[in-house]
């Protein structure tokens, strides 16, 4: 069901409106039968897009309205969010930076709404990676991520005025006795914080640092800190979207 504009070989071309066959309805530019140029497409489910189209795929500059309440504004790519953009997650937490093929990938900050810390840094496919700080309210650690995890040598700071060094290592999982039936996959241990000393501030160097005198450093004992769990929230944070903004292209 179509009303608007047409070209003179009958193609939906100019402004119209259109009611697809599932019920989703779309308002904007046409071009040769496509949507394209500016447009509204609201879903039956109450999710709706207002943004760029090119050949019925959003493309362009757009906003995204989740049925769950959050959102997507930013650059969209062949119907994938693709570019700089922000997404404000249901939670209230929010996501700023690069996208590639709908994941988080590239340079980006999340900020989680209940506890106000920021992830700083690098992503890969939705996952934190590469060089980042995590900030919290009176510390940081600045290191480097794998997974969504910290990993090897990285430093807290802390408000006070020092820092503590250290490192990140996987600790050994205890495998138990072997069974007769087939293992089940291992799942990942989290990363154990061993510290090695603690100095006045230092200039971050992620590659490498130069070590502190034996007058600013005191040698302290290993211990495990806990950089946040908040950090895995960001990964099902992203799952409820993938499934809402997929367009059926097949308008009458």
């Amino acid at each position: 069901e179509y009303d608007g504009e047409r070209s003179s070989e009958g193609e939906r071309h100019g402004r119209g409106k259109a009611r697809l066959p599932n019920g989703d309805t779309y308002e904007g530019e046409y071009q040769h039968g496509f949507r394209s140029g500016q447009g509204i497409y609201r879903f039956k489910n109450g999710a709706y897009y207002t943004g760029e189209y090119l050949q019925n795929k959003k493309h362009g500059r757009g906003i995204f309205f989740y049925p769950d309440g959050s959102k997507y504004e930013g650059d969209w790519v062949n119907d994938q969010r693709h570019g700089y953009g922000v997404y404000t997650y249901a939670n209230g937490d929010t996501y700023s930076g690069e996208w590639s093929n709908h994941n988080r990938h590239g340079q980006g900050t999340y900020i989680y709404k209940d506890t106000g810390s920021k992830y700083v840094g690098g992503w890969a496919n939705g996952i934190q990676e590469g060089q980042a700080e995590l900030i919290h309210l009176n510390h940081r650690f600045k290191g480097r991520f794998l997974k969504g995890n910290p990993v090897g040598r990285g430093k807290y700071v802390f408000d006070i005025g020092c820092e503590q060094h250290g490192e990140y290592i996987q600790s050994e999982q205890d495998e138990g006795e072997e069974e007769e039936e087939e293992d089940e996959p291992s799942l990942l241990v989290e990363p154990k914080w061993k510290a090695s000393e603690i100095t006045k501030l230092t200039l971050w160097t992620p590659h490498g640092e130069n070590p502190p005198s034996p007058r600013e450093a005191s040698l302290v004992s290993s211990e495990t800190l806990n950089p946040g769990r908040d950090m895995e929230e960001a990964e099902e944070e992203s799952k409820e979207e993938e499934n809402e903004d997929q367009e059926h292209q097949g308008e009458e």
